[in-house]
């Protein structure tokens, strides 16, 4: 079974066990997820996801009230003067 296959294989509860798994950084028994669990289990979230949810339903998911901003110098000229951007470069 590829990766693919078994995205599509994942029922929503599987889904639901693996997304608190990586939100509390443990299995529902109680064991911890390892860097490389974790790392998995939040690309198969990811994955399913944006193959089964609307975007809105995704995690990460930030409602935009801004029109069609396509970079980030037109997003500056469009935010209100008490909205503090704050860069991570």
């Amino acid at each position: 079974m590829n990766y693919d296959d078994l995205i599509a294989s994942m029922t929503p509860e599987i889904y639901t066990n693996i997304k608190r798994a990586v939100e509390l950084g443990k299995w529902p028994n109680g064991i911890k997820l390892n860097d490389e669990q974790r790392e998995t289990c939040m690309q198969a979230v990811i994955t399913y996801e944006s193959q089964n949810l609307n975007r809105e339903k995704r995690s990460g998911y930030i409602y935009n009230t801004k029109k069609n901003v396509s970079n980030f110098d037109q997003l500056d000229s469009q935010v209100d003067s008490d909205t503090q951007i704050i860069d991570f470069k």
